[in-house]
């Protein structure tokens, strides 16, 4: 199964579309913070995509939690923004939550960088930030799971 990871749009609604457009075999997208009007109304235009979100620091009218456990295909994904877990000063934080939340995967934005590391089979994944055109892709099948950093040619911010 494919998902469509996205974080960090900050009012970049048309690199949301975009993103989606990019991968129709996404069969979910997951949302991590900074931009949950955006992922709104992105969910409006494809009412057949389901969207899990996460708020981030400057989603002040905070309509999702801050994290979440997700389980898909048998795997359990943790998604959060990252601000809480002090993402932009390292992982620990994280990968204890995660760990103690009994996760395979955690999903985070806020640093606007993409990351990823496996970690005593945690797998840690960063999109980056979707207002400068990055996103990722993350596809759970039976032989294992692959985290693959995106970006939209020619969308790039800042």
């Amino acid at each position: 199964m494919r998902i469509l990871v996205v974080s960090d749009s900050h009012r970049k609604t048309d690199y949301l579309t975009a993103a989606v457009e990019a991968q129709p075999s996404a069969r979910m997208i997951i949302f991590l913070g900074d931009g949950e009007n955006d992922i709104d109304q992105v969910g409006r235009l494809y009412p057949g995509k389901p969207i899990v979100a996460v708020g981030g620091n400057c989603d002040h009218s905070r309509i999702n939690p801050e994290s979440r456990l997700v389980p898909v295909e048998g795997v359990k994904l943790f998604c959060v923004h990252g601000h809480r877990q002090w993402v932009k000063e390292g992982t620990e934080r994280l990968i204890a939550e995660a760990l103690k939340a009994g996760a395979d995967i955690a999903l985070f934005g806020h640093s606007h960088i993409q990351y990823y590391e496996c970690v005593n089979g945690l797998h840690l994944f960063n999109p980056g930030a979707m207002k400068k055109g990055r996103y990722g892709v993350v596809d759970i099948e039976p032989s294992g799971i692959t985290c693959t950093h995106m970006h939209l040619p020619d969308m790039e911010d800042e």
